[in-house]
């Protein structure tokens, strides 16, 4: 029997923007950046002599001294400088969260606004593209010895590009028709452009990197095929693309129920899917928002979102945050589902359940708590549990690895070398859900791993890049 509240949430009105708000606050500046307004930004920086800024960017880029080079007008060392440490500036400036990051350890922000530390490496990004810099490095040459990369996200991307510039012969295995992985099927257009995805594979095959897409490592071909082939070593970064599911009776087998990552997925990958007017999104990070996001712009005219906890607990974006409430989205609080109600194999409904916040949990922020007696019903067309992702073990058949508790590959936490010496491992798939520049680092640490291997050099001893985030 269905509860006798009956939830409406019509969409919101999207907030009108004075257009001064778009000119003086830099941190709303899209394209064709205005080198006045980046240059006044970067004179807020106080360049620290402790910059926390740099122990908040999971990539260590030396922060201040871009920022001062930028602020000097010397916009292409300063793009320079940030690759002394990052392959992919275009990329994480434009989709890591960095109020929780960089930005979130910024003096300046202890009582104000931040530096926009990543509009300004954005802006550096674009200026060098923009003015036809030359963004390539110069490649070592050939040292005949051959790497497989299976996953073409941010840590597959990065272990190739520090390995085909010192020599070594690799090749990418993408199970997806398209190169990028996440970046390309998890992340949408306006957030991402392809053509910055696209840069990243031509800067790749200019190096001898070798592309290979459609095929699925563990079932296509085995490790132990690569191994045949000639590979001497293999990285693993094949993401956290299986969705975590809800729980709820009939989840698996209702039309009308899709799960986040894998709505994403398709769209963006191109197909024609039609999911409704009404559109419950569940989750309360950014795989939720540009879930709803995208919704919206396919032509579903009324979605939210449900969130089992308040704003101030979801692990979104802020900015992110804010452009979907612009864009007319309202965020259901303290609300979480119960059932899915059908009619003859089709959704028609969501019964939920309101929450309030209890003690806080192994996560740091307060355990939401059912009341009893608050179940209400929401009438939709289309249900979309957003709340996480698993790593997906295909890759591996045939292997024995050993796993973490979450079902991430567990790996030598100094060298990221997994439990079969010749495979390393990095990204979400050691990481569970995480950034792109988390992800980027951990590439930058399998790099170094894999070279000393083949090398025939101690893993652990004085290393360049020493792994900080498992």
């Amino acid at each position: 029997m269905k509860p006798k509240e009956r939830l409406a949430i019509p969409r919101q009105k999207p907030r009108e923007l004075d257009p001064r708000e778009r000119i003086t606050n830099f941190r709303e500046v899209t394209l064709g950046f205005d080198e006045q307004a980046a240059i006044l930004e970067a004179n807020r920086c106080l360049q620290c002599k402790k910059p926390a800024c740099i122990d908040g960017c999971p990539i260590n880029n030396n922060i201040p001294e871009f920022i001062n080079l930028l602020r000097n007008r010397q916009f292409e060392e300063g793009y320079w400088k940030i690759r002394e440490t990052s392959t992919m500036p275009a990329v994480c400036s434009r989709i890591c969260p960095h109020e929780f990051q960089c930005e979130g350890a910024c003096l300046r922000g202890k009582k104000g606004e931040p530096v926009a530390i990543g509009m300004l490496e954005r802006f550096l990004a674009d200026w060098m593209v923009l003015n036809k810099k030359n963004l390539l490095l110069p490649c070592k040459v050939d040292r005949g010895k051959k790497v497989a990369i299976v996953g073409s996200g941010p840590a597959g991307i990065t272990v190739a590009h520090y390995l085909a510039h010192e020599g070594y012969r690799c090749t990418i295995f993408e199970s997806l028709p398209v190169f990028g992985g996440m970046l390309s099927v998890g992340i949408p257009n306006y957030r991402l452009p392809r053509d910055i995805i696209g840069a990243e594979l031509y800067s790749l095959k200019n190096c001898g990197v070798d592309v290979v897409t459609g095929v699925t490592i563990g079932r296509d071909k085995t490790l132990r095929d690569l191994q045949e082939e000639g590979f001497e070593a293999a990285f693993l970064g094949v993401g956290a693309h299986a969705s975590r599911k809800l729980g709820l009776e009939g989840e698996k087998d209702t039309a009308g129920v899709i799960h986040g990552v894998d709505y994403l997925r398709r769209v963006l990958t191109g197909e024609d899917l039609d999911i409704g007017q009404t559109v419950v999104v569940v989750g309360g990070g950014n795989v939720a928002i540009d879930v709803a996001r995208c919704a919206l712009r396919r032509g579903s005219s009324n979605v939210f979102i449900l969130y089992r906890r308040t704003k101030n607990e979801m692990p979104a974006s802020r900015a992110e945050i804010r452009h979907l409430e612009e864009e007319g989205v309202r965020i259901e609080m303290l609300a979480a589902p119960i059932r899915i109600h059908a009619e003859n194999g089709k959704l028609t409904g969501v019964e939920c359940m309101r929450m309030e916040l209890g003690e806080p949990d192994e996560s740091g922020r307060r355990r939401p708590v059912p009341l009893e007696g608050s179940n209400f019903f929401i009438e939709a067309d289309c249900l979309i549990p957003a709340i996480s992702q698993n790593v997906d073990h295909t890759a591996d058949r045939g292997f024995k690895f050993q796993t973490a508790p979450w079902g991430t590959y567990a790996v030598d936490p100094t060298t990221l070398q997994t439990s079969v010496p010749w495979v390393f491992a990095g990204g979400d798939n050691v990481l569970g859900p995480q950034t792109a520049a988390k992800a980027v680092y951990q590439g930058k640490v399998a790099a170094e791993s894999i070279q000393r291997y083949l090398e025939g050099m101690d893993l652990k001893e004085n290393r360049k890049f020493p792994q900080k985030h498992i």
